[in-house]
């Protein structure tokens, strides 16, 4: 699943978008809209994303910037309580970084040479059903 945005938008803003598409498969059952846990690097750990993350009670495993802790710290009492961060489950995190760079060295996708956002979106999906069968085809 990919969702494109414009030039050079950042990514947090589709980080609500990105995650109301996600489906968790279980061993049975239609695939869950929750997943237990999210894992993101400092550009998502926005107030925003942290609230939704907390509402859908789906845990964060998102490290804090430098300077929302300081600003945290700096308010005291009321800058409320640190995040908590679970520093094995981050580690995992590199699976999807992996991904992204396996998704770039395709030169079509690393260079965005497509014009138009249709073709790039088809590149995308054609690189993804790529690397989708060549990892079924390693493990069988």
């Amino acid at each position: 699943m990919f969702i494109l945005t414009e030039g050079q938008a950042a990514d947090s803003p589709q980080f609500i978008p990105v995650l109301e598409k996600v489906r968790v498969r279980g061993p049975a059952g239609r695939p869950r809209t929750r997943p237990d846990a999210v894992a993101g690097d400092k550009a998502y750990s926005s107030r925003g994303n942290r609230a939704h993350l907390r509402r859908r009670r789906i845990k964060a495993v998102i490290p804090e910037k430098k300077d929302q802790a300081a600003n945290r710290k700096k308010k005291g009492r009321q800058g409320g309580r640190p995040v908590s961060h679970d520093a094995e489950l981050y580690k995992e995190r590199n699976t999807v970084e992996r991904l992204i760079n396996r998704l770039k060295a395709w030169r079509g996708i690393a260079t965005r040479y497509d014009k138009t956002p249709e073709s790039y979106l088809a590149g995308l999906h054609l690189r993804g059903a790529m690397i989708w069968i060549k990892d079924l085809t390693r493990t069988q």
